[in-house]
């Protein structure tokens, strides 16, 4: 981390891709520092040069020189240079080559809080209905759907290190922003629709999730907490602690009809207890 980042805070980079937004964000602090200072000097000479008591009588003619003009060539061309040479190549890599992820993870916001749902052994997301949201099921799970069964919801996101992470992000209500300040990576969370977002975490801990967004009075207060574990063994052995979807009251009683329709459907992986696909009966 630059000289620069460390003077604002900015906290310690944990993905791959975050060395160059941390490196792109030095070289613009520098330049915008430059810019400070250049045009800070050109507005006290001017001020000074341009009292009235050095100028009694007025210059219709201005400036006759055209140093400002290379200034401000050489300002559009660092410009440029920062433009294709960094943001663009880092926006290609983060919105146009999506790579297939390890680990998919979708994240619910809400005023205010989230709620993070994984898709189970299966590897499949259960479908949702906002009809069905309830404090007993966040997303609004479809009980009907055999995928929902061995989906997990946790209010807090845990993630495996040194994996390809994909996390599709919506909303319930108003607009909000996923922000992974460790990661250097935020996405927009908009009703009615998934956007999606990827990295590669490299360091395990602890760090925060807030919402970048100004999503209402007390957005400040919509904080959780981001883990990574050290390898997928841990990351596994997490989720398969975790309470699925069958083990809610409502998704229970969906999960007994299953069985009851088909007893092979009870039949369970060690892994995290989800109904096995295979035995699940058709609509």
């Amino acid at each position: 981390m630059g000289y620069l980042n460390k003077l604002f805070g900015l906290s310690e980079v944990h993905s791959e891709h975050g060395q160059m937004v941390d490196h792109m964000l030095e070289i613009v602090h520098w330049f915008m520092l430059l810019l400070f200072v250049g045009w800070s000097v050109f507005l006290v000479v001017t001020i000074w040069r341009g009292y009235h008591k050095r100028n009694p009588k007025a210059n219709y003619h201005g400036v006759q020189s055209h140093a400002s003009s290379h200034l401000e060539i050489g300002v559009i061309i660092t410009e440029v240079i920062l433009l294709l040479g960094f943001a663009f190549p880092l926006w290609a890599n983060r919105v146009d080559q999506f790579p297939d992820p390890d680990v998919r993870v979708n994240a619910w916001a809400e005023q205010f809080a989230w709620n993070f749902q994984y898709p189970g052994a299966d590897n499949k997301f259960g479908t949702t209905n906002r009809f069905l949201i309830s404090n007993q099921n966040p997303i609004g799970l479809d009980p009907e759907d055999p995928n929902s069964m061995d989906d997990v919801i946790t209010g807090s996101l845990v993630l495996p290190n040194r994996k390809k992470i994909e996390i599709n992000v919506t909303s319930k209500d108003v607009i909000h922003n996923l922000a992974l300040p460790t990661m250097r990576i935020a996405q927009d969370a908009d009703p009615g629709k998934f956007s999606r977002m990827w990295f590669v975490p490299t360091k395990a801990g602890k760090s925060e999730i807030i919402c970048g967004q100004l999503c209402g009075a007390v957005h400040g207060n919509m904080r959780s907490e981001l883990e990574v574990v050290a390898d997928s063994k841990k990351f596994d052995a997490w989720l398969s602690e975790q309470n699925a979807f069958k083990d809610s009251p409502i998704g229970q009683k969906a999960f007994e009809k299953f069985k009851a329709a088909s007893p092979a459907a009870g039949e369970v992986t060690p892994a995290s207890g989800a109904a096995a696909p295979a035995a699940v009966p058709a609509k």
